[in-house]
C-alpha cells in the first residue's frame, strides 16, 4: 500500500488532517495499524481533556448560579454575545441547568473557545448589575498540564 494510501485510511478512519496522518505514519516509520493506534490513544487523551474542562466549566456557572439573582449569563467573544442562558434556564435550578441543552452545548463550545482566548462569561444579575468573567483558569490549568 503506497504512502497516500494509508493517510487516506487514516484520514477516513478518525478524521485527521493530511498532516497529522502523514506525522503519524512518520513516526511509526509507516506502520499503518501503529499510526491508527497512536492516533486513536491521542484522540482519547483530547476528549477527556475536552470533557474536563466542559465539566470545570459548567461547576464554574453552577457556582454562579448558587449565589443567587442571575438574569442571564452571556458567553462572549471580544464584544460579541455566541449565547445567552436566560434567568428561566437558572431557575430551574443547579440539578435541572446540568441538562439544559444550551448549556451542554455552552461548555463543549466555551471549552473550545476558551482555550483559544478572547472569550468570557458575563453575568446579568437581577439588580442590573454585569459581571465580567474570563475564561483563563481553563486555559491556566491546561498549560500547567503539559
Amino acid at each position: 500500500m503506497e504512502e497516500l494510501e494509508k493517510i487516506d485510511v487514516i484520514r477516513k478512519r478518525l478524521g485527521v488532517t493530511y498532516k497529522e496522518a502523514k506525522d503519524a505514519l512518520v513516526q511509526t516509520d509507516g506502520d499503518l495499524v501503529q499510526a491508527l493506534v497512536n492516533l486513536e490513544e491521542s484522540n482519547d487523551k483530547k476528549d477527556g481533556m475536552l470533557e474536563e474542562k466542559g465539566k470545570e466549566l459548567v461547576e464554574y456557572i453552577k457556582t454562579i448560579i448558587k449565589k443567587g439573582n442571575v438574569t442571564k449569563i452571556r458567553f462572549k467573544k471580544q464584544d460579541k454575545v455566541l449565547f445567552e442562558i436566560p434567568a428561566t434556564v437558572g431557575a430551574i435550578g443547579v440539578g435541572g441547568i446540568l441538562f439544559s441543552p444550551v448549556l451542554a452545548v455552552l461548555s463543549v463550545v466555551g471549552t473550545v473557545a476558551a482555550l483559544v482566548s478572547n472569550y468570557s462569561l458575563e453575568i446579568i444579575r437581577a439588580d442590573g448589575k454585569v459581571e465580567h468573567h474570563d475564561l483563563k483558569f481553563l486555559e491556566e490549568k491546561n498549560n500547567k498540564e503539559e
